[in-house]
């Protein structure tokens, strides 16, 4: 036995000489089963995945919820936010990243200072302060080039950080400051370096060598904190006037417009709207030309009008006047198609358009205005492609649709942090969109709930994808028992029959249900862990009473090394099938650690409770990444899963979509990106599609030596033998490829994705990284292949 091991040893260590590494594979040896679920991605309306992105509707502020257009400051681009002035003091409520850029100054060395105070109450997590040398900027939270200055509203941590379209850290500090109060924070930039004082104190010193943010603007920022400012100095302690002119009162994602010879009042109407709280009212009160109003969708980053495709859309009026409804130039100045709409109602009443475009435009806007005295109030405004634009005849970009289509997903999951919203509910969700309320949202205030759960499953159903969603743990058990009733329930039932008149007779027949989402994430509390196992035993109670076919995942956080583990686990074995799992998933080396959890969680089961049935669900793999680098390692987390078999239902990649430059809630790892008429696949959306494509449901027996990942499946006819090869590394890895039970004949298929690990797909080049395929003459059972740095490699071989 020695000398056996010994000559095993030998071979090894003479096949790694002559090669890098080296792959063995027995086709005879069946290890396990793999999901056929592996395929799969997590959605949210997150970064406008869902509203500005999947949900066709084209206007955003459909129903004017947003605040009456901020004070306009002079010499000032306000990118998003509510920005006011008052007695000197500037002040902007919470936002997800909103700024306000000093136009009138260029900055590439020198001082900038300001003194800043938080509300009392904000939450510690959230920040504030300046962009400095910034350029290339718009709506959107990382929607710049810039140095980032950011005090913490616990007074405690001071950041600085770079901006360049995305996000990185550079540095950051502890301080001990009260917050409350006003604290100057000053900045001195020279050349590379960056200097910070706060309260006259040097508390961070930086040389940034790697960066090309030489000049730029000034300007102020906000990440989730209502924060107030004060005396802003640039140069050598030169103070910036904040002067503002007057504003029309309009909704803040709408702009008002008027003719030079026309008089007109508009005003955010509070009284009796007819959807959510506020209406918007115009009024025409004297000379000649057009007043109105004008929505650009999302963040207004333009509507895609196409010459000769038709647009639909609606919206409530109260009054009398002749409105018009147009497709028109950025600027108003060409109009591409109208419609007159005679409104005479002394309540609200819908009204419908149609408009045909003669021009192709990809940043138009909708108007709506008058041409002769008059007073009109209007909500709930929609605009949508042609059913020619949509997907299977549903309200959502087909576009869109047709590339989750494309990528070959499998499962999808909808659910994340926008479920933990306490006004999140199902039961708002349903029916007429238009009477469906709006919600104050996670990720962003002033949330629809035009697209919701049931939007959610009649998609699933369309594009052929098996789909679990998340509910709110705070929603009640009989308002669950009447979700399970709507869903899957007959039409003899009373919310079946809903569900019928709403039109889907059929049920939807739901299979997966997630019971809250990351919850007990904030920290490792007993109490907290028990009142999700208490709200989690509510609502499974109702719902399995009334389908006791539906499976449920429960989302509390997982930690290892906490008692309360066994806790949770004990109390839902039996109840919950899987278990939501969320690893981070950016690092070359993240794999390692997935597989090392699942492992222990795998064993920690077993150890509670031998006879256990719980497995593991991966709902959410997360990180800040979209580039070759991520495509590797969702690679990589591909592998782990057909590794443990059965005991993973999915593997869901985050997030599945996300606009261009409009990443305003963080999270910068969307695997399908769009902007209003295009849409492009990243490198993650390459490599998920790859190995959809190639998915057999047999792992077999198979050893690597050297720096690759692989795993090997095959069919249940055994004539074929795929190889699903990462190379994390840099270089080129020649590898003695060696089958044993299986002689490939005919071709060997080899398909390669791979890159530099920034690389990326823009608009202008939207396919610059893709899947490279060639074929080579299957050399037998023994090979040598070399697998390029950097890259995921699929190798077919058949019978």
């Amino acid at each position: 036995m020695k000398i056996n091991c010994l000559l095993a040893l030998a071979l090894s260590a003479s096949s790694l000489a002559a090669q890098d590494a080296v792959i063995r594979v027995d086709a005879g040896k069946v290890e396990n089963k793999i999901t056929p679920y592996l395929y799969g991605a997590c959605m949210e309306d997150v970064n406008h995945e869902i509203y500005g992105g999947l949900y066709d509707q084209k206007i955003f502020g459909e129903s004017f919820e947003e605040p009456v257009s901020m004070d306009n400051f002079i010499g000032f681009t306000r990118c998003e936010g509510v920005w006011k002035l008052q007695d000197g003091q500037l002040s902007v409520q919470a936002h997800p990243g909103a700024k306000l850029v000093y136009d009138d100054t260029q900055l590439s060395d020198g001082t900038v200072g300001v003194d800043l105070k938080f509300t009392d109450g904000t939450s510690s997590s959230n920040n504030a302060g300046l962009l400095l040398r910034v350029g290339e900027y718009g709506g959107g939270a990382d929607n710049f080039d810039g140095y980032e200055v950011s005090l913490f509203a616990d007074g405690k941590r001071l950041l600085l950080g770079k901006h360049l379209h995305n996000w990185q850290e550079l540095k950051t500090t502890p301080v001990d400051v009260d917050p409350t109060q006003w604290n100057r924070m000053e900045v001195k930039l020279d050349g590379d370096e960056l200097v910070i004082l706060l309260n006259d104190c040097e508390v961070l010193r930086f040389e940034d060598r790697d960066t090309g943010l030489r000049n730029g603007k000034v300007a102020f920022r906000n990440w989730g904190a209502d924060v107030s400012y004060r005396s802003l100095t640039i140069g050598s302690n030169t103070p910036v006037k904040l002067l503002t002119k007057v504003t029309p009162q309009v909704s803040g994602m709408w702009d008002a417009f008027a003719d030079l010879t026309a008089a007109a009042v508009y005003k955010q109407i509070a009284d009796k709207p007819f959807h959510g709280r506020y209406a918007q009212e115009i009024e025409y009160l004297a000379g000649t030309g057009k007043v109105g109003i004008a929505n650009r969708s999302l963040n207004r980053w333009g509507i895609s009008v196409r010459q000769g495709e038709k647009k639909t859309g609606s919206l409530y009026l109260k009054g009398k006047a002749e409105v018009r409804v147009a497709l028109q130039s950025v600027d108003g100045e060409k109009e591409y198609a109208v419609q007159c709409i005679r409104a005479n109602a002394g309540d609200w009443k819908k009204y419908t358009f149609e408009l045909t475009p003669d021009k192709t435009d990809e940043n138009a806007r909708l108007a709506i205005y008058l041409e002769e005295k008059g007073r009109i109030q209007v909500d709930m405004v929609t605009l949508m492609n042609g059913a020619d634009r949509q997907f299977c005849g549903l309200p959502l970009r087909n576009d869109i649709g047709q590339a989750m289509v494309d990528q070959g997903l499998r499962f999808l999951r909808y659910g994340g942090t926008m479920v933990n919203a306490p006004e999140y509910r199902f039961k708002k969700m349903i029916g007429d969109r238009a009477e469906r309320p709006p919600y104050k949202g996670h990720w962003y205030t002033y949330s629809t709930n035009g697209f919701g759960i049931e939007d959610f499953l009649h998609f699933c159903e369309k594009a052929g994808f098996m789909p679990a969603y998340a509910v709110n743990v705070e929603e009640s058990a009989q308002d669950m028992a009447d979700m399970i009733e709507y869903l899957n329930g007959s039409v003899d039932t009373k919310w079946g029959k809903k569900r019928a008149e709403n039109g889907h007779p059929e049920p939807y027949g739901l299979k997966y249900l997630e019971i809250g989402n990351e919850e007990v994430i904030w920290g490792d509390i007993e109490a907290d862990y028990q009142h999700y196992i208490d709200r989690f035993n509510d609502i499974y109670e109702a719902v399995h009473a009334k389908d006791p076919e539906v499976q449920f995942i429960h989302s509390a956080w997982w930690r290892p090394e906490s008692p309360n583990m066994e806790k949770v686990f004990k109390a839902l074995d039996g109840k919950a099938a899987y278990w939501d799992y969320h690893p981070w998933t950016d690092d070359l080396g993240s794999h390692v650690n997935i597989d090392r959890e699942l492992t222990d969680m795998k064993a920690k089961f077993l150890k509670w409770n031998p006879k256990t049935s719980m497995r593991c669900a991966i709902f959410e793999e997360n990180g800040n990444l979209h580039n070759v680098q991520r495509a590797i390692v969702h690679a990589t987390v591909q592998n782990v899963v057909r590794r443990h078999g059965d005991f993973i239902l999915t593997t869901c990649a985050a997030n599945a979509l996300q606009p261009y430059l409009q990443n305003d809630n963080g999270w910068d790892q969307g695997q399908i990106f769009f902007t209003p008429g295009q849409v492009w696949g990243m490198p993650t959306f390459y490599a998920q599609q790859m190995s959809s494509a190639h998915h057999h449901p047999l792992r077999l027996w198979s050893e690597t030596v050297g720096e690759l990942d692989m795993t090997a499946t095959t069919n249940e006819a055994r004539d074929e033998v795929i190889l699903h090869v990462v190379n994390t590394s840099s270089e080129v890895r020649e590898t003695q490829v060696s089958l044993s039970g299986f002689i490939p004949k005919g071709n060997m298929e080899i398909y390669t994705l791979s890159g530099e690990l920034n690389d990326e797909n823009l608009p202008d080049t939207p396919t610059r990284i893709l899947p490279k395929a060639t074929w080579k003459q299957a050399p037998g059972s023994d090979f040598t292949y070399s697998f390029p740095g950097y890259s995921y490699t699929i190798v077919v071989l058949k019978k």
